[in-house]
């Protein structure tokens, strides 16, 4: 099978935002969509690394922030290179605060999407959970991020190294060693081996 068949499905970058207690958090997500119009209702495929992910199992509510093409390569290391258990990632991130409680970008997003989970369905690396949309607002008449114009506008293209082994397509991690293992994740981005290259 040649895996490169797989991007060329097309996919938004999202910040997920969660909010348990007086604890806000948020996480890049690429696969959210409509799956039906009446009831209104979303899916989101969230990691179960992620600690955006534990907050949503636990409240049942989220917003989505739909990027656009203005989004910044720091809001993707802000929101996707490290961790909300450890980092505040919101801290000095211009926010607003939806209905729900919960925050959502108030810039470089086209608009937002409140969710309240009806359903969810294990993955194994992810969870899918189905929601009711609750909300939401267009923000920006601005274009969405789809992962192509990321890679190709927003990603810093990689700096030549003496390194040898596999680089991450998504963030720029390098694996020294041979072979690269096929169970292998990022352990910045959480993306799997099928995500790397040869260096």
């Amino acid at each position: 099978m040649d895996k490169k068949a797989m991007y060329q499905l097309t996919y938004g970058l999202f910040v997920l935002t969660a909010k348990d207690g007086d604890k806000d958090n948020g996480c890049i997500i690429n696969t959210a969509g409509q799956v039906t119009t009446s009831p209104n209702r979303i899916t989101i495929a969230v990691n179960k690394q992620n600690y955006t992910h534990d907050m949503i199992k636990k409240t049942g509510e989220f917003n989505v922030s739909i990027l656009d093409e203005t989004a910044p390569f720091s809001t993707f290391e802000r929101f996707g290179f490290q961790c909300g258990r450890d980092t505040d990632k919101i801290a000095g991130c211009p926010v607003l605060r939806a209905e729900n409680g919960i925050v959502y970008l108030k810039e470089n997003a086209s608009a937002f999407i409140s969710g309240k989970v009806v359903q969810e369905m294990d993955l194994g690396s992810h969870t899918l959970f189905l929601a009711d949309v609750t909300d939401g607002e267009v923000l920006s008449g601005v274009n969405p991020v789809t992962y192509a114009y990321y890679q190709s506008n927003i990603k810093p293209k990689p700096e030549k190294t003496e390194k040898k082994g596999y680089r991450c397509k998504i963030c720029g991690y390098i694996y020294e060693g041979e072979p690269l293992p096929d169970d292998f994740i990022c352990p910045i981005c959480k993306h799997g081996a099928v995500d790397f290259e040869k260096i």
